[in-house]
This record gives C-alpha cells, sequence and structure tokens, in this order.
C-alpha cells in the first residue's frame, strides 16, 4: 500500500489550477493553428489568427488565457492501493483549487448558494468526480470550465427506437442553437448512455480527451467525423463570424444503458478547451 499525504493533492491541484488556466494542451494548440492555416474565409483567417495570439500572449506575459478562469473541475482517478493520511481529501483538493486561484490571480467565479448568489471569493468549491482504478497511482485532472461554453450545454434522454442518424441531428441542432455563444471554434464532449447524470458526466470527461484522438470503436470513430464534418459546414465559424472552423474536434464517449432508455449529452468547450494532468 502506498501513503500519500494530502497536503501533496493540495499542492498539485494549486499548481494544475494554474497551468491549466495559462497554457492549452499542446495537442489543442497544434490544432487551432493548423485550422487557421485552413480558413479561407477573410473574417475567419483574421480571428483564428488573433486566437492564436492571444495563446502566445498568454504564454509571454503569463497570464490566463481567457478572463473566465472557470469553475475548477477535478477528475481524481484514484488507485485502489493508495492511503491517503494526513487530512481529508476533498478538503485538500478545495484547499488546493483556493490556493491556486489566490496565488495565480485568477478570477474567481464560484457562488456559494445557486440562488443567494454570494462569491466564495476562492473560487471553491471545485466539482469532484472521483474513480477508483488498480494500482497505487493517483491522476490528477484539473479542467477550469468558463461558463459561456458550459450554458450551451445540453441533454436529452431518447428513446432506445432511436439511432446513429437522430443523435446526430440533435448534436448539429444544439450547435445551431448555440450559434457564437460557446465562443466557437468549439470542442464538443458528447456522452451516449449510462443514465440521467452520467451521460453527462462522459460528455465532461469527453471534453479532457487528446484532441487528436479518435473513440476506439471505430463505429463511434466514424460518427465523431461525421459529426465534425457536418458541424463544420454550419458557416458559424470562429467567434461566430463564419467559415469553415466552428469546431475543432468531436469526442464521444458511451455506456452501457437500460432497455428502455437512451440519454445524451452534448458538452461544449470554447477554444480553450482547457485542461492539466498529473500523476502522483
Amino acid at each position: 500500500m502506498k501513503e500519500i499525504n494530502v497536503n501533496i493533492i493540495k499542492e498539485t491541484v494549486a499548481q494544475l489550477c494554474i497551468d491549466a488556466n495559462k497554457r492549452l494542451p499542446s495537442d489543442l494548440d497544434d490544432l487551432i493553428k493548423q485550422s487557421a492555416e485552413n480558413e479561407v474565409s477573410e473574417p475567419a483567417y483574421g480571428v483564428m489568427n488573433d486566437l492564436i495570439d492571444n495563446i502566445s500572449a498568454a504564454k509571454t506575459l503569463d497570464i490566463p488565457i481567457c478572463q473566465d478562469c472557470g469553475m475548477a473541475v477535478v477528475f481524481l482517478e484514484i488507485g485502489q492501493d493508495v492511503h491517503f493520511v494526513g487530512g481529508e481529501l476533498y478538503q485538500a483538493v478545495n484547499d488546493g483549487v483556493s490556493k491556486g486561484y489566490k496565488e495565480g490571480f485568477l478570477r474567481c467565479s464560484v457562488v456559494g448558494d445557486p440562488l443567494l448568489r454570494v462569491n466564495t471569493g476562492d473560487n471553491t468549491p471545485a466539482v469532484i468526480h472521483t474513480s477508483i482504478v488498480p494500482g497505487e497511482n493517483v491522476k490528477i485532472t484539473v479542467a477550469p470550465k468558463g461558463f459561456g461554453s458550459e450554458n450551451m450545454s445540453c441533454l436529452k434522454m431518447f428513446t432506445p427506437a432511436s439511432g446513429r442518424e437522430d443523435i446526430i441531428e440533435y448534436v448539429l441542432d444544439c450547435v445551431t442553437k448555440a450559434g457564437g455563444n460557446p465562443c466557437p471554434p468549439i470542442v464538443l464532449g458528447v456522452g451516449i448512455g449510462g443514465d440521467f447524470e452520467q451521460c453527462a458526466y462522459l460528455a465532461k470527461k469527453a471534453l479532457c480527451r487528446n484532441v487528436s484522438s479518435s473513440n476506439e470503436n471505430e463505429f463511434y470513430a466514424e460518427m465523431e467525423q461525421e459529426i465534425l464534418r457536418l458541424v463544420n459546414c454550419l458557416n458559424i465559424g470562429p467567434q461566430g463570424f463564419g467559415g469553415k472552423t466552428t469546431a475543432l474536434a468531436v469526442n464521444i464517449e458511451t455506456a452501457p444503458t437500460h432497455i428502455a432508455g437512451l440519454p445524451v449529452a452534448v458538452n461544449f468547450g470554447c477554444h480553450v478547451t482547457r485542461h492539466c494532468s498529473k500523476i502522483i
């Protein structure tokens, strides 16, 4: 059994909050640059290059890529042979978020009650997802989620009579209605299966996948590419100015479901779909 002091969790989460907000994953950074080169629309080409300049400026000036530093979403993949010592795990995660947002001078956007709307002042509490996996390591992924894109997300409980084409049509409808609001070019996380809450979790988790990867199942990999192609025919374009780059990637994650249902969730990520991971 491996012992891990929760103070290590706190410090790791703090640094991941800062890193995720200031630097895009390299795969997404590269894809944005490639997409700019493929734009034929002059306004779209100009907007894409403005986005590239913004990402570069964030690196040079060591500042957040976006003014909305997001709600901290933390994924914990915990090896079953790990024993935490020195305190309570979730408290350590929230202490890390507080430390990272304060010391990183990141905008704090979380309110303690959904209706009373009083800012907590340190971007806590985080949204924490925990899974137990084999081994004696802990993988921590911090995914700051801005709400310009989050507010566009959708969920629908299809009947099992629905199929591939129905889901594709639904995703296209979601993107069309969202328009330029989620700060395109977007990354789409699509969760299919499970139940009401699991499909939403799958969609959020999908946004943390490498954008150069495809679903391991060829059926869903082809579906990802079909949705991406059709979305990029909508002419919404970068920041809604038109063009061929409405989406950068479509990531689908699936789970078994009930014979009577077919839940589908679509989680929007903006062009700065941020996430950063570390294994302890």
